[in-house]
């Protein structure tokens, strides 16, 4: 399992995503739970992004919302994810 980070814009945007749909936060949980365990779990549907935002994966944690992040080593040279922005799919892109 990976570790997952959050930078400040990320946990920005999720605290702003809960408190306007409450709803979504087991969803958004069960999403990163998911992403820690598996990446390319098939109901992520994650993909890299391109042109601006070259080298940078997305994922999906219901029909309009996504996740960008990108993978990182950590001091101990292991694989992390690092989370980068949360929103619906114009908020992130």
């Amino acid at each position: 399992m990976r570790q997952i980070g959050w930078t400040p814009k990320s946990l920005r945007a999720f605290k702003r995503l809960v408190r306007q749909n409450p709803q979504l936060r087991p969803l958004i949980e069960q999403t990163l739970t998911k992403l820690a365990e598996d990446p390319f779990h098939p109901s992520l549907h994650t993909h890299k992004l391109s042109g601006d935002l070259a080298g940078i994966w997305s994922c999906s944690i219901a029909y309009k919302q996504r996740i960008l992040f990108e993978f990182v080593d950590t001091p101990q040279g292991e694989e992390a994810i690092l989370l980068l922005n949360l929103g619906s799919h114009d908020e992130v892109y």
